[in-house]
């Protein structure tokens, strides 16, 4: 079976993409709810316990057994509050903090575990006791502006967690309704990726790109070199004509000997790419078409590329494309240089350059998104080009990368074997 076959279409890879990327962002959006209703039970346990202290600490029953020191009556009265008011322990104490009350009466008599305030005043804290650890207030209780005593009212951490759980399901029903969307979500974008490419595997879809690239920039270069030799056979011919023999050679030779410089340079090569050299001699017309100086250098021991013809006139053509378009919009001298060489043992180095203006530094990586052109967009889209180059390069192993003062873009690329 075909290694892309067995990738899956560019359809279902979507669905996945986007199903794993919704599950994930609902599982996040699950786990802030559950959060929440911790941080609001929490929230609550606080008031609450608040609440009743405050109101224990100015109830009569509790001052005037702390004032008289009797203390006749706390414990029955401070049970009756916990299960009135759903809290886990109410403890009355003296002002130097020994319970007067307390959930386990075999605790009574004994220091207060928590922080007792140095001034008369409320404080709520987390603090762990002999009923574990829990949320509680200590508010002071007064007599004729005197402290006769405390009152502390408590709710533990496990009755805090236990309060969470009626909250669960509407938790889950969201989290459910937003996986449920996604997954519809999935589904559209993946009947419309289906719509436009069938089932073909992604790679076959880049391939598809780039062969369309690879006919886009190459017929554009074919057409500027038969446009150029065309106007220089319509002259040769009137001038023999006119009976000017001798310019209209000039005029042919000439043209034969700047398309033969480029031609001894590719056939000198060991392992040339023939493809490439036509896309040269092609773009070599154009740039003299727009008024651009060109230079095209191809070193004798660089090595011809892994990439295919079609992925390889893909990224030397919109390089050289990009280039023409920012030398031809700059000031003069335009000019594009191009420039094949080895890179060490096994790889390709490729160098185009031009006398353009430049890449802004806030763009540096924003040149490489797809859809994304500092061009108006034509007829045929925008932002492709430079987003296609690095998906082939890094596809090949290689890399790209640009400089400035001039602008150069850089490929590294593995080289085939001989």
């Amino acid at each position: 079976m075909d290694a892309r076959a067995r990738q899956g279409s560019a359809a279902s890879r979507v669905f996945v993409v986007v199903a794993i990327a919704v599950t994930a962002l609902v599982l996040l959006i699950a786990a802030l709810l559950v959060l929440d209703a911790q941080r609001a039970a929490r929230t609550e346990a606080e008031e609450v316990t608040r609440a009743v202290a405050t109101s224990l600490a100015v109830t009569p029953v509790v001052t005037a057994g702390l004032a008289d020191g009797s203390h006749a009556g706390l414990q029955p009265f401070a049970e009756s509050v916990m299960d009135d008011a759903g809290v886990d322990f109410v403890t009355i104490m003296t002002p130097d903090g020994i319970r007067v009350t307390h959930r386990d009466r075999d605790e009574i008599g004994r220091p207060y575990l928590g922080t007792i305030p140095a001034e008369a005043q409320p404080a709520t804290e987390e603090f762990t006791g002999t009923l574990g650890p829990s949320v509680r207030t200590i508010v002071p209780v007064l007599s004729d502006g005197e402290l006769v005593g405390w009152v502390s009212v408590g709710v533990t951490v496990g009755s805090i967690a236990s309060d969470i759980v009626p909250r669960l399901p509407g938790v889950l029903a969201v989290a459910g309704a937003l996986l449920a969307a996604g997954f519809v979500g999935a589904y559209l974008a993946q009947r419309t990726t289906r719509r436009v490419a069938g089932d073909l595997p992604a790679g076959s879809i880049r391939d598809a790109v780039s062969s369309y690239e690879s006919v886009r920039t190459l017929g554009e270069a074919l057409r500027a070199q038969t446009h150029e030799h065309g106007n220089r056979m319509h002259t040769a011919v009137s001038l023999l004509e006119l009976g000017r023999t001798r310019e209209a050679i000039d005029i042919l030779t000439e043209t034969s000997r700047q398309s033969q410089d480029l031609v001894d340079q590719v056939a000198a090569r060991r392992d040339g790419d023939p493809t490439v050299g036509a896309l040269l001699l092609g773009k070599a017309a154009q740039a003299r078409e727009r008024g651009v100086e060109w230079t095209a250098d191809i070193a004798q021991d660089a090595p011809r590329s892994i990439l295919s013809p079609v992925d390889a006139v893909s990224v030397v053509g919109n390089l050289i494309d990009n280039a023409l378009d920012a030398a031809a919009a700059g000031a003069v001298p335009r000019w594009v240089r191009v420039r094949f060489s080895a890179a060490g043992e096994g790889m390709l180095r490729i160098d185009v350059s031009d006398s353009g203006g430049g890449v802004p530094a806030e763009l540096d990586e924003r040149i490489f998104e797809h859809g994304f052109s500092t061009k108006e967009p034509g007829p045929e889209g925008r932002g492709v080009g430079l987003a296609l180059v690095r998906s082939i390069t890094e596809g090949a192993g290689g890399s790209i990368d640009h400089a400035a003062d001039p602008t150069v873009f850089t490929v590294i690329l593995p080289a085939r074997r001989s």
